[in-house]
């Protein structure tokens, strides 16, 4: 299972979904329960606007992810919120596509 990440695919989801950009509790529901609006949006900063990301598997997403929030907390001086297997398993069913 390959995990694709992007602006365009965060946008798709959003509209297949019929959920707006600016539904808090929407967001939160699609992508893992509470804290998925703070997940998808550290997932549209980590991804530059016009490049794609990839990861082989949830594993690799994990780590990418939870590395780069990492790094935010850090340069902001904060302690990084964990991803929990709940938000793990929402972006890996909403982002995979087969091999």
């Amino acid at each position: 299972m390959t995990i694709i990440l992007s602006h365009q695919v965060l946008d798709e989801l959003l509209q297949k979904h019929r959920v707006k950009p600016n539904d808090l509790a929407g967001i939160d529901r699609l992508f893992g329960g509470a804290d998925g609006y703070y997940w998808y949006h550290t997932m549209r900063h980590m991804c530059p606007k016009t490049e794609v990301m990839a990861w082989a598997n949830e594993e690799d997403m994990r780590k990418a992810v939870q590395a780069y929030e990492n790094r935010s907390a850090e340069e902001d001086e904060v302690k990084p919120q964990e991803l929990k297997e709940a938000h793990v398993a929402a972006i890996s069913s909403l982002m995979s596509v087969p091999r």
